[in-house]
């Protein structure tokens, strides 16, 4: 078990007695490490806001207060890595660290299994700037890594000339001023970036995307430009 999993499953064993308390000898066996690694993912998750504290006394140790911890969310990871985004918006701010706190707490609060598909839909997503975009994203581009089908697009590029192409979605980049759809193009038999003010038409097919990864390398933008987007 990695240490997310462990500290997601560490809020939930607490958040199952509580208020009765775990002792972090009980946990070390539990989650099969040693008590000096449960005190310090505790410390952890104190420092991140979430409500753990410590009871003393032989029969004591950790307890949470379920009353201040939210229950298990269905947030969808598109959803989380929305709201991951938005959050952006509040860098440089005196509400930065309180948005990231705000953040973790949600996404501890997700399924398992929806959490570590979120942390894997963000690391698609790559900043350079804080987009501006008129136009609407097309649903089935704004959907396009999670559906993860073969998209067929009219596109019209820079000179306005229309090409019809069959593209396997990768990843998004947030440019100074548009949303790009990065996606292995089979037209050209390589890896593009697509405006998508410039995606005219999208038809999603039948087709499920194959294995293909998405290397910064790949996006032809200086690294040190470029950041991924995270969940904290």
């Amino acid at each position: 078990m990695n240490r997310t999993d462990r500290l997601y499953g560490l809020v939930e064993e607490l958040r199952a007695v509580a208020p009765r308390p775990r002792s972090a000898r009980w946990l070390a066996l539990r989650f099969e490490v040693s008590v000096r690694t449960i005190e310090r993912d505790i410390s952890a998750l104190q420092q991140t806001g979430v409500p753990i504290y410590a009871e003393a006394g032989r029969t004591g140790g950790y307890c949470l207060d379920r009353t201040r911890t939210l229950p298990p969310a269905n947030l969808t990871p598109a959803e989380a890595v929305a709201m991951a985004f938005a959050l952006q918006g509040l860098d440089g701010t005196p509400f930065r660290s309180a948005a990231r706190t705000a953040l973790h707490k949600l996404v501890a609060a997700m399924q398992d299994q929806d959490a570590s598909a979120a942390r894997e839909l963000a690391g698609r997503v790559h900043l350079v700037g804080r987009g501006v975009q008129a136009a609407p994203v097309p649903r089935l581009v704004a959907d396009a890594l999670s559906a993860r089908r073969v998209l067929r697009i009219g596109y019209g590029d820079r000179e306005g000339a229309a090409t019809v192409r069959e593209i396997e979605p990768l990843g998004y980049v947030c440019g100074p001023t548009h949303w790009y759809l990065v996606a292995w193009c089979r037209l050209r038999d390589a890896i593009r970036a697509f405006r998508t003010d410039r995606i005219g038409t999208v038809t999603a097919t039948a087709e499920a995307v194959g294995p293909r990864r998405l290397d910064p390398g790949d996006l032809d933008i200086p690294g040190r430009m470029v950041t991924r987007l995270t969940l904290g």
